[in-house]
């Protein structure tokens, strides 16, 4: 079986030979440049493990890998628009660096490729099952994206709607490309709806431990400014457990916090992980990462192949969700 490493070589090779030169080189260039700019591509790289689970001829999964691949870049364009973001890692947006309607448009052609790309599995038994999957995954991560939107002007969302969120806009990819995987090597149902379900824990879990690391985590290590969604305002897990255990005072206050925007920026952060240290907010989210984490390798056991076959998959999972915090 092949290495993370090996498989992250194999996938940047099929990225390079489905590079768009062809006209009009306006449509085209950002969809280069935004496949080119960086990115774990995780979740093509989780696809192929998947896949070689139940068939060695993992150069077989090399379409879904891409399709998701772009799909996922597709998604990512169309979010830095909506967001208004000047970068994405550490590099110009695409509607930024060109403008919004040729964002727009790369975003809607990089999704009609990421379809061109799985209908080459159209001689796979299991294609029609593929495209189901794909089809229920690319409607959830819209509708999480609304859901997140929504969420931008209520002052009532609760931890329910937010773990939900989570799971539409974030988790269920993951899930998905895992259950491509599978299903496009010869999976059984059961096998590959377990793959998903590995996917979208795993997900749900890395998703709250990025929503800790991002109050309290190092910078450093982290890769990201400290404090941003407390910046932004954004209803974190931290900040929605935060609501419901705090006493009235301390609720009013961070609601406070959470909306104003004429406080000096150290000041806010600080005030606001005051008051989440003081619920024990960081403990709590950790253990509910964990429950989700257990879930994920609870799924991943019932996967009816071979232990050593599974092991590269958990040390990659463990590897997520054990960044230092």
């Amino acid at each position: 079986m092949r290495t993370v490493p090996e498989l992250f070589s194999l996938l940047q090779n099929e990225l390079s030979t489905r590079a768009y030169y062809k006209e009009p080189q306006e449509l085209y260039d950002p969809i280069n440049y935004i496949m080119k700019i960086g990115g774990k591509r995780l979740r093509p790289i989780l696809l192929l493990m998947a896949y070689e689970l139940f068939d060695s001829s993992v150069e077989n999964g090399l379409p879904a890998a891409y399709a998701i691949e772009i799909f996922h870049n597709f998604t990512l364009v169309h979010d830095d628009i909506m967001d208004e973001a000047n970068l994405r890692r550490g590099k110009d947006t695409v509607h930024h660096k060109y403008d919004i309607n040729t964002g727009i448009l790369s975003g809607d052609v990089m999704l009609i490729y990421a379809y061109q790309s799985l209908m080459e599995l159209q001689e796979n038994k299991a294609i029609k099952a593929i495209l189901n999957v794909f089809n229920e995954v690319a409607i959830g991560v819209c509708e999480g994206q609304q859901m997140d939107m929504n969420f931008e002007t209520r002052d009532d969302v609760q931890l329910e709607e937010y773990l939900k969120m989570i799971q539409l806009k974030t988790a269920v990819l993951l899930g998905g490309a895992m259950q491509i995987g599978a299903l496009a090597a010869g999976a059984s149902t059961e096998d590959a709806q377990h793959a998903y379900e590995f996917g979208v824990n795993t997900g749900i879990a890395f998703q709250l431990q990025d929503d800790l690391l991002d109050s309290f985590g190092d910078p450093e290590k982290f890769g990201k400014k400290v404090g941003g969604d407390i910046i932004q305002n954004k209803k974190t897990y931290l900040v929605l457990k935060s609501l419901e255990l705090a006493d009235d005072v301390t609720k009013t206050e961070l609601l406070y916090l959470m909306s104003t925007t004429n406080m000096e920026e150290v000041k806010k952060v600080e005030a606001v992980k005051a008051i989440f240290t003081k619920l024990d907010i960081p403990n709590q989210t950790s253990e509910i990462k964990k429950l989700y984490q257990e879930k994920a390798f609870d799924h991943l056991n019932k996967i009816s192949v071979p232990d050593e076959k599974k092991q590269r998959i958990k040390v990659l999972a463990e590897e997520m969700l054990g960044r230092e915090e």
